[in-house]
């Protein structure tokens, strides 16, 4: 049987017996994670918005060191759904990004030719993370990382 014991920063699993394992959080944000982008495109304006996504992709792999995965795929059963798959170095990466002007013209013209967009982070972010997606209003689901797992940290320094 396990006990989770959770607090902000930190929780620990206990089995039945004497061992511990204490497990960090990372609350701070000093962790890489996982951002998802669901998106909807308008009908008839897919090529145009394939335009946008590849100006905006070309940028962020010029000016975000912190970008380390970038990637625009297409759902399988619908073409007009598509999802930005992005892996950040840490959580001060996406703010960087969230701000960076060559994003902020794409998001300005993503809302004239798209129906939706929503967001899915998997891993712990800092706060300013989730305070900034909601103050773009942008519809979040936070997966947030349980005990199990494990990220090689020497290779995100």
């Amino acid at each position: 049987m396990y006990v989770i014991k959770f607090n902000v920063t930190k929780f620990t699993q206990q089995t039945g017996s004497t061992a511990q394992k204490e497990i960090t959080t990372m609350a701070d944000g000093g962790n890489p994670f996982i951002l998802l982008a669901r998106i909807t495109v308008k009908e008839g304006m897919v090529d145009e918005y394939l335009k946008i996504a590849s100006a905006a992709d070309k940028s962020v792999q010029a000016t975000e060191e912190g970008m380390l995965f970038h990637n625009f795929d297409s759902d399988p059963d619908d073409p007009n759904k598509f999802v930005w798959t992005e892996i950040y170095r840490k959580s001060q990466d996406f703010l960087f990004h969230a701000d960076n002007p060559p994003v902020q013209d794409y998001i300005e013209k993503h809302s004239k030719l798209a129906v939706d967009f929503s967001i899915e982070i998997y891993g712990d972010v800092s706060r300013a993370v989730i305070d900034k997606i909601n103050l773009l209003g942008i519809p979040l689901k936070h997966f947030r990382t349980t005990s199990i797992g494990y990220v090689r940290s020497e290779r995100f320094s």
